[in-house]
């Protein structure tokens, strides 16, 4: 027997009727499962698995996998098969066309190059925060901050090695605090600008490639374009000729303007010439970008800094999937558990610029909206430098985030290229934060609202407003997906097929309305 289950989804645990009327909507406390709870799902390891009796028996567990997804999911009909034809392979040949009406649900792009539009647009990506890789070479000038720390790479005579992400040392206790201090960043208060640990040199691995960012892990390759590149190869795109990447250091992020910055503008020059590059080679065809959650922010901030002129000669479309226009609730405990958690990777996460990015916007997030509700005090999206002060920044990160981040997040506007945004919404997510005892660094009560599961629908909604009402906007387009989670449009069947559409359209008629119908989710 073989048990095949989604996992990592929001599932109701626990149904709060404060005032005992179930006649009445309850409050929903959410935790693990598939839409059934993952303690009922584990239970048949022991109920089945522990049996003597029981002869063979396989738990199959599927992360970001739907209930219903896990027979019409692409990924999950996969393992699903596997398991099928894995009872008896020599029966393939017969099994096989039994199983064909199955297939049939699998959502295709094979759309052959032979029938392709003829002249492909170069595509370049820009994926989630740390789906990057990074490499690092260490000079004369780094110091160890333990004897053990010492050995570590001791041999490594100024050679590059994998920085991030690598797994192998990152789960050894014994190493995982000396990747941390090579991986986390200073600020230099006379440049005034972020920078490396001295005598640490940093790269980001195969610029230009989609090679920089595909994750090895299944989950992980989900969430970092590892599907939606498998789909645009499907449909004749090729790395390195027409579909690029553009991998970015996600410690980073752009700072706003007047603020020395020297890593983001790296970044736009070498994105530049990237786009200039994939153009030239394929015909002086515009590039069509697309990026997923923070890279997002990446793109579009290239995209206002790039003159309008240069834009409009060299970008045909702008897909930005799974990112709002005001950042996220969620993001608030990310920052505030960082403070007390005492973990290698915590240190890193307290070091770099990228943890004040996708904070919730005063721009977009009402003043009268408590995201932090505690016993004395609560803080709206207008009270952040105060929320920050009181998870126990230091004063001067708090300065950091009011002159380097917040003028970023209140001057997030229109690219003035063809735009679609493409998000997912109605799936449960944080809207509130209940620190009740004004302990930050325990986990807070969480009260759910609508979503992807991580970016707030106001700040999915506002899109349409900051970017879709802007009169310099000439073509605008907002695809809402219910159901649909935050990784998920980059990897699920049915958002892909949505996103391949986009990436591949060729003219660009503006629906005056700018609003449309969420389409169906059959998750």
């Amino acid at each position: 027997m073989t048990a095949v289950y989604g996992a990592d989804v929001p599932t109701p645990e626990q149904l709060v009727y404060w005032d005992g009327d179930f006649s009445k909507a309850p409050e929903v406390v959410y935790g693990d499962g598939d839409a059934v709870n993952l303690v009922c799902v584990l239970a048949w390891n022991t109920v089945v698995g522990d049996d003597p009796e029981q002869g063979f028996f396989k738990a199959v567990k599927i992360m970001n996998a739907t209930h219903s997804g896990i027979i019409t999911d692409e990924f999950a009909l996969k393992r699903v098969i596997s398991e099928i034809l894995e009872a008896n392979p020599r029966s393939m040949a017969t099994q096989l066309p039994r199983l064909l009406p199955l297939l049939l649900f699998l959502p295709f792009f094979h759309i052959a190059a032979s029938t392709s539009p003829s002249g492909l647009h170069p595509v370049v990506l820009l994926p989630d925060t740390t789906c990057s890789q990074l490499e690092a070479r260490l000079t004369d000038a780094y110091v160890p901050p333990t004897p053990q720390c010492s050995a570590h790479h001791k041999d490594a005579g100024g050679r590059w090695f994998r920085l991030w992400k690598n797994t192998t040392e990152l789960d050894d206790p014994a190493v995982a605090p000396c990747v941390a201090d090579q991986l986390r960043l200073v600020f230099d208060h006379v440049a005034g600008d972020y920078r490396n640990v001295p005598g640490v040199e940093t790269r980001v691995l195969h610029f230009g490639s989609t090679h920089g960012f595909l994750a090895d892990e299944p989950a992980n390759r989900n969430r970092c374009m590892g599907r939606l590149v498998e789909a645009l190869e499907e449909v004749g795109y090729r790395d390195g000729e027409t579909l690029f990447g553009a991998p970015y250091d996600f410690r980073q992020s752009p700072a706003a303007l007047g603020q020395p910055c020297r890593a983001f503008l790296r970044y736009r020059q070498r994105l530049r010439a990237l786009v200039e590059n994939a153009s030239r080679a394929n015909g002086d065809r515009p590039v069509v970008l697309v990026s997923h959650s923070e890279g997002g922010y990446f793109a579009l901030e290239f995209l206002n800094r790039s003159p309008l002129p240069w834009r409009r000669m060299h970008i045909k479309h702008f897909v930005m999937a799974s990112t709002g226009a005001g950042g996220f609730v969620k993001f608030m405990e990310v920052v505030a558990s960082c403070v007390s958690d005492v973990s290698p990777l915590a240190r890193v996460r307290r070091s770099v610029p990228s943890k004040f990015t996708p904070l919730p916007s005063p721009t977009v997030f009402d003043r009268d909206a408590p995201l932090v509700v505690t016993r004395d005090k609560n803080y709206t999206a207008h009270d952040m430098p105060a929320f920050l002060a009181a998870a126990g920044l230091p004063e001067f990160e708090v300065t950091l985030y009011e002159t380097r981040e917040l003028p970023m997040a209140m001057n997030f506007r229109a690219p003035v290229v063809p735009t679609t945004c493409i998000n997912g919404i109605g799936v449960p997510t944080a809207e509130k934060l209940v620190y009740w005892d004004g302990n930050f660094g325990e986990a807070p009560e969480t009260v759910y609202g609508d979503g992807d599961g991580l970016v707030n629908s106001a700040s999915i909604l506002a899109l349409d407003t900051v970017i879709g009402d802007d009169p310099m906007q000439q073509y605008y387009k907002s695809i809402k997906i219910a159901g649909m989670y935050h990784a998920g449009v980059i990897s699920d069947g049915v958002a892909l097929e949505r996103l391949i559409s986009e990436i591949l359209r060729e003219s660009f008629v503006q629906d005056h309305s700018k609003k449309h119908p969420f389409p169906p989710h059959s998750s």
